[in-house]
């Protein structure tokens, strides 16, 4: 059989050897074998208990308590192959899923600002959660579309990433337009006791981008019924710039502001300032 095709199915040269040695000669010792393949008896054994494992060749005690290797039909060979596109096809998917971190570390070595890229709802996911288990600082800044945020990802805040930052004790200052959709989904937040907020005018302010600060990082997440995408930048300066612009606008709004947040929020901050 062409050694070609062997090879291309994932077959190593010493398998590949031993194999075409089988069909062409029939069942042999594995000393006959090696001499045939002009490999080592070592080298040899190990290539036929691969192919055993592979299905490929078939082991026989033969009378005199010599083993005889025999080769498989060659149709067994279709069974490498598919095993081999799944190994594959999983190697893709991890190495796409790594890629994102990969181009943002040669980024970083290159000295330019290191992006991730992520889109759908596990991209979104991934870029959220970054900011708890990329976060030793336990600090976040968050200008927060809370109502698309209740519309796409209410069940994951609620019950897993809400719960997660309260556990582990990231405190956030975020920033949110007023809009009814938020004002509610807020009113009942589950981490409210590791949230600081503060409410603008939604129609004055209508930001729809979900951007976090921390850890010298800002990630930028839009939700839609078309498409989810989430972007990392990791650049100490594009923080520091952002971080600054956030605090501004958050010392403005809390001096400001404070008459136009609502009642429950008065209430939570009272009781704050009393403990």
């Amino acid at each position: 059989m062409n050694e070609k095709i062997l090879l291309g199915l994932g077959l190593t040269k010493v398998q590949s050897e031993i194999f075409n040695c089988l069909l062409q000669n029939g069942p042999k010792k594995a000393s006959d074998i090696a001499k045939i393949a002009k490999r080592p008896r070592g080298v040899a054994y190990k290539g036929l208990e691969e192919l055993i494992d592979l299905d490929l060749v078939l082991k026989k005690e033969s009378k005199l308590g010599v083993a005889l290797f025999t080769a498989e039909h060659p149709s067994n060979l279709e069974k490498v192959l598919e095993r081999r596109e799944k190994e594959l096809n999983k190697t893709k998917k991890e190495f796409t899923a790594s890629l994102p971190d990969l181009v943002s570390a040669y980024n970083l070595v290159s000295n330019k600002p290191g992006v991730r890229f992520y889109e759908g709802e596990e991209g979104v996911k991934k870029v959220l959660e970054d900011t708890l288990i990329s976060n030793p600082d336990k600090k976040l800044y968050t200008f927060s579309d809370v109502a698309s945020y209740a519309t796409y990802l209410s069940d994951w805040n609620t019950n897993y990433y809400a719960p997660k930052r309260k556990k582990l004790g990231v405190y956030e200052k975020v920033i949110i337009p007023n809009n009814a959709p938020a004002l509610n989904y807020m009113k009942n937040y589950k981490s409210n006791e590791v949230t600081d907020i503060l409410f603008v005018d939604h129609k004055t302010y209508p930001f729809a981008t979900e951007i976090n600060i921390y850890n010298n990082k800002v990630s930028f997440v839009t939700f839609s019924s078309d498409s989810m995408v989430g972007v990392i930048i990791e650049n100490k300066e594009i923080y520091k710039t952002l971080l600054s612009i956030f605090n501004f606008i958050w010392d403005f709004g809390k001096k400001n502001l404070a008459g136009s947040q609502p009642a429950w929020l008065k209430k939570q901050i009272k009781l704050d300032e009393s403990v």
